[in-house]
């Protein structure tokens, strides 16, 4: 979490590029080989990264590397960390909380936006955190539920930390206390939809259990569903009768927990919450 934290990773970002290789760089225990790739790039960089941490000290944006001891174990899968690093801002104790991912579709229906909302209250009633995207939709409604009931939330960006900006809607909501934003990605990424799907593993690996809102025939809420399932984690996809999305049926099929109301999302709450880490994310 400190100033040579936040350089290491982004000389890890400049030298190594893919994800995979930055992971190793930062996750080695050895300092020595990140050090000798910042000495061996030209002075014009190594000053561009310089004033680049710089920049993000002086907004409170800390990297919390593959390798620290403060990188969430929930983020390590069979012994290897699932992301290089996390570019973090806010309440870094958030990282480690119980929590929930909640996921669902930009161009929510409005049942579903209405379930959204109650989902994310249901979560901050539990005293769990909110963990989800920063998209329109679902995740914009399971963030402000938490806000607005005194509860605290995590933002998991599909982008470079250097992107995020406080949106119209939360204006009146948002709370440095009980907010962290997160980014997997190097500050100046630009959205792009392969992100976006990198970064559900960092919202269903932060919580205990992910909550499907509304999932497509394809998609990226999906796609998370199936890979939370995968990792073992507990999956809740909620069942609207005759009007439950196909995605969500899908992953009901695939062994997914049918949830079917605001007290039975409670109680499936209830079970995981203070749980030990399940399936195979340790």
């Amino acid at each position: 979490m400190s100033v040579e934290g936040t350089l290491r990773a982004l000389v890890a970002f400049e030298v190594f590029r893919t994800p995979a290789k930055v992971t190793r760089a930062l996750a080695d225990p050895d300092p020595e080989p990140l050090r000798d790739a910042w000495r061996t790039l030209p002075k014009e960089v190594r000053d561009s990264l310089a004033r680049k941490v710089e920049d993000l000290q002086s907004r409170g944006i800390k990297a919390i590397n593959a390798g620290d001891d403060a990188f969430p174990d929930s983020l390590v899968v069979r012994g290897r960390p699932a992301v290089p690093t996390l570019f973090c801002k806010g309440d870094l104790s958030l990282l480690t909380a119980d929590g929930a991912g909640l996921c669902g579709s930009r161009r929510v229906s409005p049942l579903g936006l209405k379930a959204a909302r109650a989902c994310g209250e249901e979560v901050s009633d539990r005293g769990l955190t909110v963990v989800s995207g920063y998209a329109k939709g679902v995740d914009t409604a399971t963030h402000l539920a938490a806000l607005d009931r005194g509860g605290r939330t995590v933002i998991v960006l599909a982008e470079g930390i250097d992107a995020f900006r406080v949106k119209r809607e939360f204006k009146e909501s948002f709370d440095p206390g009980r907010i962290l934003v997160v980014s997997q990605f190097r500050p100046d990424q630009p959205w792009a939809a392969y992100a976006a799907m990198a970064r559900n593993h960092v919202i269903f690996g932060l919580g205990k259990a992910l909550v499907v809102i509304e999932a497509g025939e394809k998609g990226g809420t999906l796609a998370a569903g199936r890979d939370a399932l995968k990792r073992g984690r507990p999956v809740f996809a909620l069942n609207f009768g005759d009007e439950t999305p196909i995605g969500n049926r899908i992953l009901i099929e695939a062994g997914a927990e049918s949830v079917t109301s605001r007290t039975e999302l409670g109680v499936a709450l209830d079970h995981v919450k203070g749980q030990p880490e399940q399936g195979t994310l340790l």
